[in-house]
């Protein structure tokens, strides 16, 4: 017999019975019945009851384990009663009656238990993460993490795809998010920096021919933590493509979103292929540019009803310039006054200037602003919005942005309390034509408004003929339940395209040849047009376990302030190591 198990702590059930055994695993629970002892040992597979009368030369020896130790048990299988059967067990229907008993490993009193569900604080779960994840669920998110991602290879092989792994140690980019550098020893004063994405390298591998590629790619970010957003690091299914067009990216990546989603959940999930909202249809009928297409309420422009309106407040605020957004409430025209009232204390703690709003109850129209609007103006609000008796509806007012973000949330928001979202439906749909460029109110200047390195629609001639703020991109985001799974685009693969581009984002063309001097090289000894995407692993694994959090995906988070409390980083180095790299330590002063 193997010198730690003849089985795992999921393998015996009713066939086993009479046989000896030898399995391994964590004291799960103790249960002391006096003269008997049970044992729920666990490992990585299951569970096993093991149970010892006081007869036994293995009592007292069991009796003194805490939970959590690490024993080997041997003994004979028996049959349970019928009246202890746990049916919710593989191996409910047996026990092993323990005739050695051999600590591996004893635990010393444990900081947080591992049975059971209570929730515990972030501080002592990133601690001993070690301990978070023996865990049940945590521990089936990790294996769930595990079978995705492997499932994510098999089916992009299967398409063509093939895996390259681009490097870690590389340049520092001057776009994006802030850079994790890395000192060089052998080259003092310079550095490298973590990849924030392999971008430039997967286009640089379309310029040297490899056509279809893949990789489950690290990424490094030095950015704030977020419910969706690891600091620190995090990991993509990175691919990219020669020779296509945007269709022929969607086409190649929504069978394995799908896929995945249909693999790894029993929640009904959108088919392909996926919708495609534009990007300025999104801002206005759900608020932002990652809808959440579960929820039924849709934005409308009602700028107009209030244009000249007895209104005075959103009147003198649309003369101004401001338009006003409003947000079907379907069937809170039952709620109390209260339901409204609580909307708009939300966003006013939010920081807006607060909500307006209308109910439709009785063949009557109630509220604050509706006695400021004629019967005509009553009627336009009906026909824009759907809204009929029974419903209320919610207005946003003020500048085209700040309406958009405040009606977006307060969709989210109406949604969640009248319980009009599905929450066992996974809706994925595609943002596309994003504007290639916007006005920079602060700087006075026109900026790239999203991915700097794409194509214009129209080439070159949009950006010699067309105003830049009309000029929409080949940049385009997959998005699942109101959650960014990632952006993408086709590239700008002509020199003399993404010079004029950064030229009038305010570039001279000597800064660009100096920026991005590597990518530009490439391109001018033969680029296919590519294009790809990278959608996020952990957010995909997040949202098919249904977490709110992304940390109870990954094996060792960070806390929010980017801390490793397990391992202590990040931590102080030694003199040393200093020297080695050339570098001094300057201190922030406290008193500033």
């Amino acid at each position: 017999m193997h010198r730690y198990r003849s089985h795992t702590c999921n393998d015996l059930n009713r066939a086993n019975v009479g046989e000896t055994a030898r399995i391994s695993g964590w004291v799960h629970r103790k249960r002391d019945h006096g003269n008997l002892l049970f044992i729920d040992l666990r490992d990585h597979y299951g569970l096993t009851q093991v149970v010892m009368d006081s007869e036994s030369p293995a009592f007292k020896l069991a009796e003194s384990l805490r939970t959590e130790s690490v024993i080997t048990v041997t003994g004979k299988v028996v049959a349970r009663s019928a009246d202890t059967i746990n049916p919710n067990l593989p191996t409910g229907e047996i026990e092993l009656q323990a005739a050695e008993v051999e600590v591996q490993g004893a635990a010393q009193e444990l900081p947080m238990p591992v049975f059971g569900d209570n929730e515990y604080p972030e501080e002592i779960r990133l601690k001993y993460r070690f301990l978070d994840l023996r865990r049940e669920r945590l521990h089936k998110n990790i294996v769930l993490r595990s079978k995705v991602i492997s499932s994510i290879r098999t089916r992009m092989v299967d398409q063509g795809f093939l895996e390259y792994q681009t490097p870690i140690l590389t340049a520092s980019s001057p776009e994006g998010a802030r850079d994790f550098l890395v000192p060089s020893r052998i080259h003092p004063g310079k550095f490298y920096a973590l990849p924030q994405a392999p971008q430039q390298f997967k286009q640089l591998l379309m310029v040297a021919g490899f056509d279809r590629y893949f990789q489950i790619a690290p990424c490094f970010r030095d950015e704030d933590a977020r419910a969706d957003r690891s600091p620190g690091e995090f990991y993509q299914l990175d691919f990219e493509m020669s020779f296509v067009t945007q269709e022929d990216v969607f086409a190649a990546i929504e069978p394995v979103l799908a896929g995945i989603f249909e693999e790894f959940s029993s929640k009904e999930i959108s088919k392909p292929p996926f919708r495609r909202i534009p990007f300025r249809e999104s801002m206005l009928k759900y608020g932002n540019d990652k809808p959440d297409l579960r929820n039924p309420i849709l934005i409308s422009d009602v700028t107009e009803v209030f244009r000249g309106s007895d209104f005075g407040i959103f009147a003198k605020a649309v003369d101004a310039g401001a338009v006003v957004r409003a947000i079907p409430a379907p069937g809170a025209g039952a709620h109390a006054r209260s339901f409204f009232d609580k909307m708009n204390d939300w966003a006013r703690a939010a920081g807006y200037a607060g909500l307006g709003y209308a109910i439709f109850k009785d063949g009557e129209v109630k509220g604050p602003i509706a006695s400021k609007l004629d019967a005509s103006r009553i009627a336009k609000l009906q026909e824009l919005t759907g809204v009929k008796d029974g419903d209320g509806v919610f207005f946003a007012c003020g500048k085209e942005a700040d309406a958009a973000k405040l009606a977006g949330e307060a969709r989210t928001r109406v949604g969640t309390d009248l319980d009009l979202i599905d929450q066992n439906r996974f809706e994925f749909c595609w943002i596309v034509d994003f504007p290639m460029y916007e006005y920079n109110e602060q700087d006075k200047k026109i900026d790239f408004s999203h991915n700097p390195f794409s194509m214009p629609q129209g080439g070159m001639e949009a950006l010699l003929e067309k105003d830049p703020l009309d000029i929409l991109a080949y940049q385009y985001d997959i998005v699942c339940n109101g959650i960014e799974l990632s952006s993408g685009a086709i590239r700008n693969h002509r020199p003399d395209i993404m010079l004029k581009a950064f030229e009038i984002a305010g570039y001279s063309n000597d800064e660009v040849e100096e920026k991005f001097s590597g990518m530009l090289n490439a391109f001018r000894y033969g680029a296919p047009p590519h294009g790809g995407s990278a959608p996020g692993i952990d957010r995909m694994v997040m949202l098919i376990a249904d977490e709110p959090n992304i940390r109870e995906v990954i094996l060792f988070p960070m806390n929010q302030q980017a801390q490793d409390l397990m391992m202590g980083a990040p931590g102080e180095v030694t003199p040393k190591q200093l020297r080695e790299l050339n570098l001094r330590v300057v201190l922030p002063d406290p008193k500033k």
